[in-house]
């Protein structure tokens, strides 16, 4: 079973409750809105780390910033159709997506091609408010989004 980790950041607007999401990069997400959203988050063995080294280290990597200081919400844990399972945790922050460095991540593409190209992890972050954030989240992810707003509430 892959397990992953993320952190969520969440903002108090005058228009309510807002989560910063990723989009995922890469040719498959290019062209895709709904469910190609995702909370910063990557793969971990937890045999060697805990989730929530996992998901500050992740963080790091995906944004190319340093993870908040601040209160850790624990979020709890989602199973993907993938199987993968995801636990997350919210802090409260303020970020300016425009001062994100992706990480980047290489694959062959075009498939049987032999050209290895590299491609951002999140090719675009952006704030969105709950309903918009539904919207397009990885599915399973909305959980996290759900949980949010019971502990803001």
């Amino acid at each position: 079973m892959k397990t992953s980790a993320g952190l969520l950041l969440f903002r108090h607007t005058s228009d309510g409750l807002e989560v910063l999401l990723g989009h995922m990069g890469g040719p498959f997400f290019a062209r895709r809105d709904a469910g190609a959203w995702s909370v910063p988050k990557g793969e971990y063995e937890p045999e060697s780390e805990s989730a929530w080294d996992a998901a500050r280290r992740e963080f790091q990597e995906e944004l190319g910033l340093p993870p908040p200081d601040g209160e850790a919400v624990p979020l709890g844990e989602v199973r993907q159709t993938n199987g993968k399972v995801v636990t997350a945790w919210a802090i409260e922050a303020d970020l300016d997506p425009a001062t994100v460095v992706p990480g980047v991540f290489s694959m062959e593409w075009p498939p049987k091609s032999g050209r290895i190209q590299e491609f951002p992890e999140l090719d675009r972050v952006e704030w969105f408010g709950l309903d918009r954030a539904r919207a397009v989240i990885v599915k399973a992810q909305s959980a996290f989004l759900d949980r949010l707003a019971e502990h803001s509430a």
